[in-house]
């Protein structure tokens, strides 16, 4: 497996493959590569059975490439543990050196660095970590977005494929983890108002909102 197939593989989990269809126009986006290269590549793929196609409707993961896409995106996680808890790294930084380090680091390796780090179950944006035979557990989370004013929340995960995002959320020193209440919603898909329980306010947009993962 190389790790150009590696990466269609994880793209393909993370645009929804497991459940839905992905269409070449999103993978490509994805990747920044072309619509013929994507073509090209899912051809392979599915001639060895790591994806399933419907034309001119998109491709969806099999169990045999869901399989190889979790133990890809298990290393990602893992690094990004070990550069954000030994080394110091914000959770806006960690991404891309993972993405380095995922495709050159052996299957033994990964083992010593879970033992290493204690069996993390969680990466720093909150993305559960699939298990040595690249099983994972599903998330009970929801979008942020159906809560309705009044009820408590944990953020359990954030969207990481968009760096300003984290920023901002650093920025507004929005974290994992901490209880909150929500306290108001301004209509029209205005701001969403929560609040700690030291009484310390926040106020995130809609859009960021429908990006956060809540329990």
């Amino acid at each position: 497996m190389t790790p150009h197939k590696e990466d269609y593989l994880k793209v393909i989990v993370e645009l929804g493959g497991t459940n839905e269809l992905v269409n070449n126009k999103q993978i490509g986006k994805a990747l920044s590569v072309s619509p013929a290269s994507v073509t090209e590549m899912s051809s392979k793929l599915l001639k060895e059975g790591y994806i399933s196609h419907i034309p001119y409707q998109g491709v969806q993961i099999t169990e045999k490439g869901l399989l190889i896409a979790n133990k890809l995106i298990r290393k990602h996680r893992l690094w990004e543990v070990f550069l954000a808890d030994k080394l110091g790294f914000d959770w806006t930084e960690v991404h891309e050196e993972a993405e380095l380090l995922e495709h050159v680091s052996s299957d033994f390796l990964i083992d010593r660095l879970d033992a290493y780090l204690g069996f993390p179950k969680y990466d720093p944006h909150g993305g559960v970590i699939p298990d040595k035979d690249g099983r994972i557990e599903e998330s009970a989370s929801q979008p942020m977005t159906e809560l309705s004013v009044g009820r408590r929340f944990v953020i359990k995960e954030v969207d990481d494929d968009d760096q300003e995002f984290l920023a901002y959320l650093l920025e507004k020193n929005v974290k994992l983890g901490v209880p909150y209440l929500l306290t108001a919603i301004e209509d029209y898909e205005g701001p969403y108002t929560f609040i700690a329980q030291n009484q310390e306010s926040f106020q995130i947009s809609y859009k960021a909102a429908g990006k956060i993962f809540v329990q």
